[in-house]
């Protein structure tokens, strides 16, 4: 496995876990009620769509907060804040706008928690994947 890979998982575990406990088990009673979803859900597409996402963000990590100067901490907040801003618009807002259910209310407050959790999670999750190796006293640093 690639380290690239490596840290797309980062994404993609707890996401995947969270999306499937938090909508069939959880609060499967509470989407039952807003009936938005289809009695068959295809999980194949909802890993698919997942393991998309997962590469993507992980390239905007890598390109954006990687190599971004200040602690671990504000690399996984700041990444987590711009990560769960677009998976919001794109989970939540747009499904809210185009998809028939119950109540568009109870839909946005129930997806807006799973955004956060997820993003509470996958922030520092892949600040620590990306984190670099610290380098012991009197290791040569080498060119390129």
């Amino acid at each position: 496995m690639t380290r690239f890979n490596a840290r797309a998982l980062a994404y993609l575990v707890p996401t995947f876990l969270l999306g499937f406990v938090w909508h069939l088990v959880l609060f499967e009673q509470y989407y039952e009620a807003l009936a938005i979803y289809r009695s068959n859900i295809i999980i194949p597409f909802g890993f698919l769509s997942m393991l998309i996402q997962a590469i993507v963000f992980a390239l905007i990590y890598e390109r954006t907060f990687a190599q971004r100067e200040g602690a671990f901490l504000s690399r996984a907040l700041g990444y987590a804040a711009l990560g769960a801003t677009l998976s919001w618009s794109f989970t939540t807002l747009a499904v809210a706008a185009k998809n028939v259910m119950a109540s568009v209310p109870d839909y946005l407050v129930i997806e807006t928690g799973f955004t956060i959790v997820q993003w509470i999670m996958v922030g520092p999750l892949t600040a620590l994947a990306f984190r670099q190796p610290m380098r012991r006293e009197g290791q040569a640093r080498t060119a390129g």
